[in-house]
């Protein structure tokens, strides 16, 4: 709901025409013989437009708009009519629609942010946590709605790559600090599959019967270390730190080459609009 301000500086005691019009002469509302009178009124601000009909005798002749479209915004003209006076006014609309919600998913080594109904043309940014100077790649799409608001979706990928051993991988997760101590800890392959669980840094970690040969162990800090990959474990593995406050992710994504090389596209990406 939005409310166009216009106020009659002289004091309307006997109004005999009020008339808010947009620009291009649309007309929004009008008031005469003391009464609403909309026969004339443009069809797109049909039903969405009010007086505050107890202040007009006061000069207040604000139009409350509801419903309030891109297409609304503009320059409004507010004209008045008294036995003694005639005045009018200009007010200029206009129209923001927010980010209200960011979505964001990893498929692959490729990490997608989207947004939608968004007014005017967003741009979008990459960080990483902590900061590094990751070489990202982004392919950007905005497409605007007959309603004339934004969507916007953002497909990134990560060139960043380390070499591993032939028999041992470290991933790290740098969702952690130094220390994991008072956190728990929970790997995952592919977002669905546990690796392994650990409620507390002081306590050893469990790990799932699918991935005993492979977890050689954990370090302080978090970091998974494999063993013994096939072209099987190629996927993403997900670090998940956690307390009673808050939870961080890391995802990282490993495919091993025929080089028989290990390779490991890191994914603890932040996007915001």
């Amino acid at each position: 709901m939005t409310m166009v301000s216009c106020v009659l500086w002289s004091l309307l005691l006997s109004v005999m025409l009020l008339t808010l019009t947009r620009g291009g002469n649309l007309l929004v509302h009008s008031f005469y013989r003391n009464k609403v009178q909309l026969r004339l009124q443009n069809r797109c601000f049909r039903n969405r437009t009010s007086l505050f009909k107890d202040q007009i005798f006061r000069g207040n002749a604000s139009l409350q708009l509801t419903g309030v479209e891109v297409q609304d915004q503009g320059r409004y003209r507010c004209y008045s009519s008294t036995n003694n006076k005639k005045e009018e006014s200009f007010i200029n609309l206009r129209v923001d629609a927010p980010v209200s919600k960011v979505n964001m998913e990893q498929v692959g080594n490729r990490i997608i942010c989207s947004s939608e109904g968004i007014y005017p043309e967003p741009d979008l940014t990459w960080s990483t946590r902590p900061p590094s100077n990751l070489n990202l790649q982004n392919q950007t799409s905005i497409q605007q709605t007959e309603q004339q608001l934004y969507n916007i979706v953002v497909l990134i990928l990560s060139d960043t790559s380390i070499n591993a051993s032939d028999s041992e991988t470290t991933i790290s997760c740098t969702a952690s600090n130094a220390s994991i101590t008072g956190f728990s800890l929970t790997w995952r392959f592919n977002h669905s599959q546990i690796i392994l669980n650990q409620s507390r840094a002081d306590i050893s970690y469990t790990v799932s019967e699918e991935w005993r040969q492979q977890v050689k162990g954990v370090s302080k800090s978090g970091s998974l270390m494999l063993q013994d990959l096939s072209s099987h474990h190629e996927g993403i593995y997900s670090c998940e730190v956690s307390d009673a406050e808050e939870t961080l992710i890391t995802n990282t994504f490993l495919r091993r080459e025929k080089s028989q090389e290990d390779s490991t596209n890191v994914g603890a990406i932040i996007g915001g609009v």
